[in-house]
């Protein structure tokens, strides 16, 4: 089994990384860091000039987060998945046997995630794995 992190290097996903890594050290396991890397618009130039963009910031914050995993011997395992947030951890919890999937929230309110389609509001609703959303610590 697994724990799975959608990592963004957002306010709520820095404490949701601290959760995950106690997590997955907790029970022995690997911890699974998603980004998810899809790219709003069609296709031509600069959709490839923003793909790209997007995976690098997508590795740049991983490896931040891995750099934290390793601080206390948790493993880790990477991917950049060219699929919208909630689609990419669904898919990386299937693949990787996932106990549990952790996102962290960022404090947009309830009624705002729902009505956009929050990656939180969004797992809870389509994935078979369970989902803890971490609120930011502000």
């Amino acid at each position: 089994m697994s724990v799975v992190l959608g990592y963004d290097e957002s306010p709520g996903a820095a404490r949701a990384l601290r959760i995950a890594v106690e997590v997955a050290h907790a029970f022995d396991e690997t911890l699974v860091l998603v980004y998810g890397a899809a790219v709003p618009g069609p296709t031509g130039e600069e959709y490839r000039s923003h793909h790209e963009a997007i995976r690098e910031a997508g590795r740049t914050g991983l490896r931040h987060a891995v750099t934290e995993a390793e601080r206390v011997g948790v493993p880790t395992v990477v991917e950049v998945i060219d699929r919208k947030p909630a689609e990419a951890l669904i898919d990386a919890a299937n693949r990787h046997a996932a106990r549990v999937i952790v996102v962290g929230s960022w404090g947009e309110s309830p009624m705002r995630g729902a009505l956009l389609g929050s990656t939180p509001h969004k797992l809870l609703h389509m994935s078979r794995v369970p989902v803890l959303c971490v609120p930011t610590e502000d």
